[in-house]
């Protein structure tokens, strides 16, 4: 008789136990928001998207969590590896399971462009919110215009998208250029384009290849390695011979780091400058044994004052991780946004959330965060503009906005001028 009082107890109290802990709040199943953090996490770049995260769900938890209708909400975050720089397959299994088997709420991150579009669209097909926080594709904004109802779901957060990032571009192109005027004796430099084979890369290349001559600079040949070359010495010995001044780059991935270290090692005498994001970490000065000085890209973060927030995010990101946050940091940003859009909409309903995100204006660590119509991150003086910065002495340094206020009158603090690399101007100078 006792067994089987015993036996009927067991099951009771379990069940009390649940009910309990169901209707409690502060780390349970019922008061927690699921946000799934997607990248290569054997990549840098995936493994800033999560460590951006990680420290934004850290404070937003211990500063109370997200209130809803009186009630506290912890974040919790769940690693996605998508393995898309090797894998867009990969990615969209990743993705899929995140949502179906995790039953994550929110999703931030996505890296390689020709991943995020399929991963777009199973986002969308379950009516999550998609926080991009990687590539720059223009046309993955283009959808909510076009089909709102479908991909209102999609904001993108970092970076600028990829019809800015080359405007930034000119801008910093254009600063290499008047060096060489100022102190070569240059009129018309020439220029080679140097860009990975991808697709977000594409409407960059075609547009500075028109671009670039209206700017008094000639151009001498495109070259398209693969995104994961280890050797890049043919094309920057075709560059050579071509009598090339200025490498403009276009890089996201690990070819980043074959080019600058060969480029310093051959010392080849033009001007390298563009988009490379391996020049955006910490560890790119050791991975090129130095051979990286110079280089010129453009990027996100610097230890400049951006907004009273950059200097303490950075600070902080590289005691935690002993790295300088790349772009994909910017979901640190993601969560904070969420966070507001949450709460302003009082609200876990995801179509009320879309509305009070779409209203954002968020000043962050890279400038002050609006969307516009698309969904797409506003830029311009004044709210997230980006930064050109330059490998010196194993330090990275803010050279655009200029440090004299000539662009738009917008000066950070830390700034500095830009310099040309001596053997550049040894080659080339009068």
């Amino acid at each position: 008789m006792k067994r089987v009082i015993r036996a009927g107890v067991i099951p009771l109290v379990l069940c009390l136990v649940l009910v309990v802990t169901s209707c409690c709040g502060g780390g349970t199943a019922a008061n927690e928001i699921k946000v799934g953090i997607v990248g290569p996490m054997d990549f840098i770049q995936g493994e800033h998207h999560w460590h951006g995260a990680q420290m934004a769900a850290d404070e937003i938890n211990a500063a109370g969590g997200i209130m809803v209708g009186g009630e506290a909400y912890q974040i919790r975050l769940v690693q996605v590896d998508t393995n898309e720089i090797l894998s867009v397959t990969d990615a969209t299994s990743a993705m899929e399971r995140a949502i179906t088997v995790d039953d994550v709420h929110f999703l931030a991150g996505g890296f390689r462009t020709e991943a995020v579009f399929p991963m777009q669209e199973i986002a969308m097909d379950y009516e999550r919110i998609f926080m991009g926080c990687g590539s720059a594709t223009k046309e993955l904004c283009d959808g909510v215009g076009e089909d709102y109802d479908r991909y209102k779901y999609w904001f993108r957060i970092t970076p600028i998208n990829n019809i800015y990032l080359v405007t930034v571009d000119f801008m910093l192109i254009q600063t290499v250029a008047d060096a060489l005027r100022d102190e070569c004796g240059i009129e018309t430099p020439k220029v080679a384009i140097l860009a990975e084979k991808l697709t977000w890369a594409d409407p960059m290349v075609a547009l500075a290849e028109v671009k670039l001559p209206s700017m008094g600079m000639e151009l001498v040949g495109t070259w398209r390695p693969s995104d994961t070359a280890t050797d890049v010495e043919a094309e920057l010995t075709a560059i050579e011979d071509a009598g090339a001044q200025i490498i403009f780059t276009t890089f996201s991935g690990p070819v980043g780091i074959s080019y600058a270290r060969q480029w310093g090692e051959l010392q080849i005498p033009a001007a390298s400058v563009g988009i490379n994001v391996e020049a955006q970490k910490q560890g790119f000065w050791d991975a090129t044994g130095g051979n990286g000085e110079y280089e010129m890209t453009l990027n996100t973060y610097a230890r400049v004052e951006i907004s009273d927030l950059t200097i303490p995010f950075y600070d902080e990101f590289v005691d935690e991780t002993g790295e300088i946050p790349t772009y994909n940091a910017g979901t640190y940003e993601a969560l904070y946004i969420l966070k507001e859009a949450i709460e302003a909409a009082d609200s876990l309903d995801t179509d009320a959330v879309v509305a009070a995100m779409e209203d954002t204006d968020h000043m962050g660590t890279a400038g002050r965060i609006m969307f516009d119509e698309d969904h797409d991150v506003v830029w311009g003086a004044g709210y997230v503009t980006g930064l050109g910065v330059q490998w010196r002495d194993g330090e990275m340094e803010c050279v655009w906005p200029p440090s004299d206020g000539s662009w738009e009158g917008v000066v950070y603090e830390g700034s500095v001028d830009y310099e040309l690399p001596p053997w550049v101007i040894d080659a080339w100078a009068d």
